[in-house]
């Protein structure tokens, strides 16, 4: 389960979400909505409603030694049923 989820997002436009009861994370590019649902299910002690998911493309970045290349990542936006929340997200 802790392999799937990487790390939280957070951001201005995620924590806007958040108080909608949406909250972002980065997740391993395998993983199907179904394990991430599961996998947050069992993290956060919640129960999951949607599952939505965006391949986030790489971009080249300059560096001082000439250009590198950002690898592809995932990204999950999960909505999680009424009246739930995940304490994480609430401190920021």
């Amino acid at each position: 389960m802790y392999q799937i989820i990487k790390r939280p997002i957070m951001t201005e436009k995620n924590n806007a979400l958040g108080e909608m009861g949406v909250y972002v994370f980065e997740v391993d590019k395998r993983a199907n909505k179904i394990e991430i649902k599961t996998a947050v299910e069992k993290v956060f002690r919640v129960k999951v409603k949607t599952v939505r998911t965006a391949l986030c493309r790489g971009r080249s970045r300059r560096t001082k030694v000439g250009v590198g290349k950002v690898q592809y990542w995932k990204k999950a936006m999960v909505k999680l049923q009424q009246g739930e929340k995940i304490a994480l997200f609430e401190g920021v």
